[in-house]
């Protein structure tokens, strides 16, 4: 088998021209100055310059120009809204609504677990919104604003939670604690220079410890069934108090209404008596047969038929009426001793 043998003795290098080799040094360099030159902000963030660590000046979005070498630029997205949670931790951080990794252990349990103000225990998991205000606040007051922020919230939530009972942590004071966390923060963030604004404070779960799970859901139950058992005696004390008050002053007016009747009616009566009286003194004869009269005339028409006969006539046989036995028959016929 035969091998093939080159000969390179007769190779020869090509020649480059020092020209040619000095413009393609000139054209990289040219590319990294230009490269080190120009740069992109994005419409959410704003460029920090520095030269040689110090600050400069604060360039809007867009392309922009900075000395190479010499010039440095920090990128902070000051329309982004970032956000811190506490307790977990999402699978997707810009997704709070996928599944979330919560505290296992101590891993997450010990920015989480919280004593309130009547010394028990609540697992507490909320979130911070927040933005970069400042920059050049954000940048350089404060060493890792970041994880300062972190720290101050922890502080403001377990002193809000510490003033309030676990009842109020875990069903009507969510919404004030919220807000009130919301504000010392941001009181904080301005005291100490940090550059953040706060944009809401969210309070995601609040349970008891699992421990006492169980038995705070029992408590839970009993605290329902004793308010609903209460309510419901107050249904039926409303039903029940406001009929007999109604039926109580509806008795009270009616003898009310009786006692005026009654009253009115005998100073009624006592006006005419006196009326009457005052009459029968300035004219008793007339008064007299007047009154007899009146009641002759409201007693008769209930009597029925009646025959008066003269008391001393004898032997002489009245004349009777042919109706006689019809008046007998309706009143019958009575003998009267008076005229």
């Amino acid at each position: 088998m035969n091998n093939d043998v080159i000969d390179i003795s007769n190779f020869r290098l090509p020649r480059i021209s020092p020209k040619l080799i000095l413009g393609g040094l000139s054209a990289i360099l040219g590319l990294v100055i230009l490269g080190g030159t120009l740069y992109q902000v994005q419409p959410e963030e704003v460029a920090v310059v520095t030269r040689f660590g110090a600050y400069v000046r604060i360039e809007d979005p867009g392309l922009q120009m900075k000395i190479p070498f010499v010039e440095s630029v920090l990128k902070v997205p000051v329309q982004r809204q970032l956000k811190h949670e506490f307790g977990f931790r999402a699978v997707d951080p810009t997704n709070s609504r996928q599944a979330r990794t919560r505290y296992s252990g101590n891993y997450f349990g010990d920015e989480s677990i919280m004593l309130t103000g009547d010394l028990n225990v609540a697992v507490v998991e909320w979130i911070v919104q927040y933005r970069v205000s400042d920059p050049y606040l954000f940048l350089f007051k404060v060493r890792n604003a970041q994880e300062t922020l972190r720290d101050m919230t922890e502080a403001v939530m377990r002193e809000v939670v510490g003033d309030r009972t676990v009842t109020e942590v875990l069903t009507v004071g969510r919404q004030e604690i919220e807000s009130t966390v919301q504000k010392q923060l941001q009181e904080m963030s301005i005291q100490y220079e940090v550059g953040i604004a706060i944009d809401q404070v969210v309070l995601q779960d609040v349970n008891p410890p699992d421990a006492v799970k169980p038995s705070w859901d029992a408590v839970n139950q009993a605290q329902q069934q004793r308010d609903r058992m209460i309510n419901e005696a107050l249904g039926e004390y409303n039903q029940v108090i406001p009929r007999a008050r109604g039926e109580a002053q509806q008795a009270i007016l009616q003898a009310e209404g009786f006692a005026l009747e009654r009253i009115n009616r005998a100073q009624g009566d006592a006006a005419r008596f006196n009326d009457l009286y005052a009459a029968y003194r300035r004219a008793p004869q007339v008064t007299r047969r007047r009154m007899y009269l009146e009641t002759l005339q409201k007693v008769l028409p209930n009597v029925g038929g009646r025959i008066f006969m003269d008391k001393d006539v004898e032997g002489i046989m009245p004349l009777i009426p042919t109706d006689i036995f019809g008046a007998l028959k309706n009143g019958g016929m009575n003998r009267s001793d008076d005229q």
